[in-house]
């Protein structure tokens, strides 16, 4: 018959095992170990021990057994046990996600690659957010083909973060084909428990193109209204920043590469005006200009509305500008200076932030 191997314990398990049984803290299974092997070490057998204790035999010799290899230590705690089989291909999810397309779609949702891969649309929306994936969010981006991006590039930039002494650094800019539009009732204001009415249909009145020079060192603005997008409506811009400026000051105008700002009208009258200093930004980046902030800032809260447009509209328009210019709402501690987040020289891109 087979007998179960004895057990000898030193002084220091002995006190373990008998602090392990004492103990109110530990596991009920890890107390029930410490007896187990006391007990053993008393000369019982594993059939006795299991009746004392309640529990199998079967138990009582492996606890037996793992204690003679490897000491207090290997009952203290569990063996590793293996891990249960993922059921989701995660790597295949991603790879479904940015490699493929379903059909009769441009693009996967939650629920079609769930339905794909056999898994629920959460368990999808969890490893694509593991991963980084953000499928409503797309980056636009443009590739200049300037040869001359660098230069331009050092040029601009260094006049907005280290302007010129003894000079006046404005981004010019237009806002052309403002729709001048209105509708066809006066509608409701807005009140508590109502919002505001209008209709659904509107008239057009024409167009207009307003023009903006945004100084860069306190946020003040020169402007004009004008009917038609020109040349003679640029010049004639420039002649009002020739009167609206400080005479012994010179000019260095940042514009974009429209036509315009390049007709040889132009080019003659500022070569007769020798203070005006041009520099135009790099190709496929006009949409970097410090001027975009204030078109935004004037549709979002002057033309977007769709308040009745009348034949004042170039006098409102002009108005507002002067009340910009009044309050003088873009200042360097409202952010005007720009934070350049990305420069690829190399790829000829260039990333602000305003």
């Amino acid at each position: 018959m087979k007998t179960a191997r004895l057990i000898e314990l030193s002084d220091e398990q002995h006190i373990k095992l008998e602090e392990m049984v004492r103990s109110q803290t530990l596991e009920v299974r890890a107390v029930r170990r410490a007896q187990i092997v006391l007990s053993a070490a008393d000369g019982m057998g594993n059939r006795e021990i299991a009746a004392a204790l309640g529990i199998g035999r079967v138990q009582v010799g492996r606890w037996r057994e793992r204690f003679i290899q490897g000491g207090v230590v290997a009952i203290e705690g569990d063996l590793p046990r293996s891990e249960r089989k993922p059921r989701v291909d995660r790597a295949e999810i991603v790879r479904l996600r940015t490699q493929t397309t379903p059909e009769a779609a441009t693009h996967w949702s939650t629920r079609t690659l769930a339905e794909k891969a056999g898994v629920s649309d959460t368990t999808v929306l969890r490893i694509w957010q593991a991963n980084g994936l953000k499928p409503h969010l797309v980056d636009g981006f443009k590739v200049s083909r300037d040869s001359k991006f660098v230069e331009k590039l050092e040029d601009i930039v260094g006049l907005y973060m280290s302007p010129p002494e003894h000079a006046l650094v404005l981004c010019c800019d237009e806002k052309s084909q403002v729709q001048a539009l209105d509708r066809t009732q006066p509608g409701l204001p807005l009140k508590r428990g109502r919002a505001a009415t209008q209709t659904h249909d509107y008239k057009r009145h024409g167009t207009a193109t307003l023009f903006a020079a945004l100084n860069t060192l306190d946020g003040s603005v020169i402007a004009r209204c004008d009917q038609r997008h020109r040349h003679s409506e640029w010049l004639d811009f420039l002649r009002q920043i020739e009167r609206e400026t400080p005479k012994g000051k010179e000019l260095h105008l940042i514009c974009d590469n429209y036509a315009t700002h390049k007709r040889p009208k132009v080019k003659e009258w500022l070569a007769k005006h020798p203070r005006f200093t041009v520099h135009f930004v790099m190709k496929l980046c006009q949409r970097r200009h410090k001027t975009l902030l204030l078109w935004c800032w004037q549709q979002r809260m002057h033309v977007r509305p769709g308040r009745c447009w009348c034949e004042t509209s170039a006098t409102r328009l002009t108005m507002w500008m002067v009340y910009y210019r009044a309050t003088n709402r873009l200042d360097q501690s409202n952010g005007i200076t720009p934070r350049i987040c990305r420069i690829d020289t190399a790829g000829h891109r260039l990333q602000f932030e305003l």
